[in-house]
């Protein structure tokens, strides 16, 4: 009889949802493996993308469960969001129907697929049971002074007509609709994540189950800097210019200063110059670009002269000052010395505009210093000082620490730490998000929404047009309300949040969800945080795996997180996520999947034809799951076959196994269980395949037959459930313990070693034949005969003779 995929896939399906096989329910005699993958944003429809993360982290928790663990596998929606107003200004409905429309059609798809999600833990980010607690953060935030609100220049896209964060701004576009950014002035609520800079650079330490490219890039995004605030005065006036450098080594080789457009002094700069009317465009030319593509590497460079200025105070050298694209107010002081010489940026600008170059950094290998006209390009490595003073024929690395203290002895200069991370907007013109619980009186100035009165409820009746800002604006309802001090009229914030303050802490309410006095159970998280192994897309490396570990440490200083550091990790109360997999792209044709693209490969078709587990085995089997993933056809077909070829096992099952076979499955055992720890399914696979291949050559037992199925179970879950109940088998294959392997089955052969002392022969123990040379040497040394010998004589030389004898001078 051949395997029926689509009638055992929906009978399993609803075995595991009624017996409620995958709830997490605690046992202080387990120990717990929190697994958790990023949770998606309801589309509507499952994508290859998800297949590939959701299928790698089952298969981890149900090896997991299968080992004996307390498995907490939740799943939830990341609801709330642009693309659902969007949406829902398309097709004329709200966006609360439609996103629980589209919530309910991919729950659906994702338990077709088997995966071994603790439904009943399900949340969604737009249930005011989930946002009131976000709003209940934000008022702790606040009344801590990490939420506040400001006037700023901020990121606006103007077709979501909202604002965005920086990270949030994707090669000059919006990082959802990819619309070209504008710059705009605007009041914004801002979360103080500053205020954690330094343990959030510093816990990166920590975390030594994080790929090191993610590490990297959450370490360049927090930015610390050592350098020195050089101070700049302007010709005219003598005005000071902070100048924030790293590299106080090439201070003699600053020809030229550079400020930012919106830098406050460049109006006083420029008013009365010949140059006033041209800067003046230049400046509203450059508002309206992102500040992402002004800094990015790949964009040439413009700038104007100011008409003024500045003098270097190491030298008194007269200097102009210039405006540029480049130089943003965010980072430093908003202003930069130029050294061409020995900056790439600097010197193509310097070259475009005709700007004088000096170099001071000679390499430590040439004979003659080369003329700067003569510069092909900067040179950036370390070398000698010259034409630096007193700094001249010191290495450039001891000069920068000279230079810098000496600056500072003179009063011209600072030693400082600088950061690149700003504080997050967290604002948005939006209606589709969580309210933001502030109220604003005349009398009584901005005033938080008390607590008893959350959640502050989204209106029902918004007009959705996409035009005009925010809806909540336009609900009178909604914004007219009495202050909660003195009573007076008053109107409320029609701001929402940012849908990564959502996701920030989704993690922390998956331990509690039905939890109703505060965003989570704080004995249920001591149980079970931190997650384990978390499981997303590398686009997240920044933007919210930050924020979640900054909300961690947050919720640690509000003394309401104090779970344990078991398990060898080091992480402790201070980071969220113990171990990290970033998983790679699925690709076909060589290029990311999508609609745009017209190469979407759609799920569902794959299992109507072939079944959910043919899927789950060709998604895991066909690359790593850190690397990009081909789609091929073929390897569709090649994991059919394989499936099909181990359900014909049990047609032809024997009394007892050959004795290779039982060498071959414990060995494979062993290798399975290694390569699903590390995460390495294709190999793991791999070996699974080469087990069948024996099991064809030698004939299985019911007991080897077995072993294979679990060790296959995790992968392909209905179809071994289905062989498991086909073998005798009262209970799921979940229950059935995870083999362990025999480590004497493990031994091909066995040698005997001749020992020597100094060339006499005074033992002999067998060994394994491929033993390592340091495994043998710890053998060779317990031998009880030779240890008689030596007497704790040194050993002169151990000296092997491979799978013959070793000889020990003494």
């Amino acid at each position: 009889m051949s395997y029926n995929f689509k009638q055992s896939e929906e009978k399993w399906q609803k075995m595991w949802r009624e017996t409620g096989a995958f709830r997490a329910e605690f046992s202080g005699d387990k120990p717990k493996y929190y697994l958790l993958e990023m949770f998606p944003y309801p589309s509507g429809k499952i994508h290859m993308g998800h297949v590939r993360n959701y299928t790698i982290g089952d298969v981890a928790a149900r090896f997991k469960l299968t080992q004996g663990f307390n498995v907490l596998h939740p799943m939830g929606f990341d609801a709330f969001g642009q693309p659902a107003e969007n949406a829902a200004i398309k097709n004329k409905t709200k966006p609360d129907t439609w996103t629980h429309k589209c919530i309910e059609e991919m729950k659906r798809e994702l338990q077709k697929m088997g995966f071994s999600y603790d439904w009943e833990r399900q949340v969604s980010t737009c249930d005011a049971d989930y946002y009131k607690w976000n709003q209940w953060i934000f008022l702790k935030m606040f009344e801590r002074g990490l939420a506040y609100k400001k006037a700023s220049n901020v990121n606006w896209c103007p077709a979501c007509l909202t604002t965005l964060a920086n990270e949030e701004v994707i090669d000059g576009g919006c990082w959802r609709c990819h619309t070209k950014i504008e710059q705009k002035d605007l009041e914004q609520w801002y979360l103080k994540i500053t205020e954690y800079k330094e343990r959030l650079l510093e816990d990166l330490l920590l975390l030594k189950d994080w790929p090191e490219r993610v590490l990297a890039m959450q370490s360049n995004w927090i930015g610390r800097s050592q350098g020195v605030e050089i101070y700049f005065r302007t010709k005219d006036n003598s005005k000071a210019i902070p100048v924030f450098t790293t590299r106080a080594d090439t201070i003699f080789g600053a020809t030229y200063i550079v400020l930012a457009p919106e830098h406050p002094f460049v109006k006083e700069l420029i008013r009365g110059k010949p140059e006033e009317k041209e800067a003046l465009k230049f400046i509203d030319k450059v508002a309206k670009e992102s500040k992402v593509v002004r800094s990015s590497s790949d964009v040439k460079k413009e700038g104007i002269f100011t008409g003024s200025y500045a003098v270097n105070p190491v030298n008194n050298e007269t200097i102009p000052i210039w405006l540029a694209d480049y130089v943003l107010m965010d980072y430093g002081t908003g202003a930069i010395m130029a050294v061409p010489t020995h900056d790439q940026r600097d010197f193509l600008f310097a070259k475009e505009h005709g700007l004088p170059m000096r170099i001071v950094i000679q390499p430590s290998d040439s004979s003659h210093q080369l003329p700067a006209e003569e510069l092909k390009e900067a040179y950036e490595g370390d070398g000698i000082q010259v034409n630096s003073g007193q700094f001249d024929g010191l290495p450039n690395q001891e000069a920068k620490v000279k230079i810098a203290e000496w600056m500072e002895k003179e009063s011209i200069g600072k030693i400082e730490t600088h950061w690149r991370l700003r504080d997050w907007l967290i604002s948005r013109q939006r209606y589709w998000g969580t309210p933001i619980p502030v109220i604003y009186c005349v009398k009584c100035g901005t005033v938080p929404v008390p607590y008893k009165d959350l959640p502050v409820e989204l209106p029902e009746d918004a007009p959705f047009t996409g035009e005009g800002g925010s809806p909540l604006s336009k609900v009178k309802e909604f914004v007219n309300t009495n202050c909660p001090k003195c009573g007076s009229s008053a109107r409320r914030e029609t701001d929402t949040m940012a849908t990564f303050f959502d996701s920030s802490w989704y993690f922390l309410r998956f331990c509690s969800p039905r939890f109703f006095d505060g965003p989570f159970n704080e004995n249920d998280a001591k149980l079970w945080m931190p997650v384990d192994q978390y499981i997303g897309g590398i686009e997240h490396a920044i933007l919210h795996l930050l924020y979640s570990r900054f909300f961690t440490k947050f919720f640690k200083d509000l003394g309401m997180l104090n779970f344990s550091a078991e398990g060898g990790c080091a992480c402790g109360a201070e980071e969220p996520f113990k171990r990290l997999l970033t998983q790679g792209m699925v690709l076909k044709d060589g290029e990311v999947m999508s609609k745009s693209r017209g190469n979407i490969v759609d799920p569902d078709s794959i299992i109507k034809n072939y079944g959910a587990d043919t899927l789950r085995l060709f998604i895991l089997f066909a690359a790593p799951p850190e690397t990009e993933l081909e789609w091929d056809e073929r390897g569709i077909e090649g994991a059919n076959k394989f499936l099909n070829r181990v359900w014909r096992i049990r047609e032809n099952l024997k009394e007892t196994a050959d004795p290779e076979l039982i060498r071959i499955l414990h060995r494979s055992i062993k290798k399975v269980t290694e390569d699903f720890e590390g995460f390495k399914f294709n190999t793991a696979i791999a070996t699974l395949m080469e087990l069948t291949n024996a099991v064809y050559s030698f004939g299985a037992d019911k007991e080897v037959f077995g072993k294979l199925i679990i060790l296959l179970s995790p992968i392909a879950p209905h179809f071994c459930e289905e062989l498991w109940v086909s073998l005798g088998n009262k209970s799921s294959i979940i229950k059935a313990g995870w083999p362990q392997y025999d480590p004497a089955q493990l031994v091909e052969d066995v040698i005997t070693l001749v020992i020597q002392v100094n060339g006499k022969v005074r033992s002999k123990i067998d060994i394994p034949a491929d033993m390592e040379e340091s495994q043998l040497k710890e053998l060779v040394y317990r031998d009880e005969k030779l240890k008689q010998w030596l007497q704790d004589k040194p050993v002169k030389n151990f000296i092997l003779v491979p799978k013959k004898l070793v000889n020990l001078v003494i």
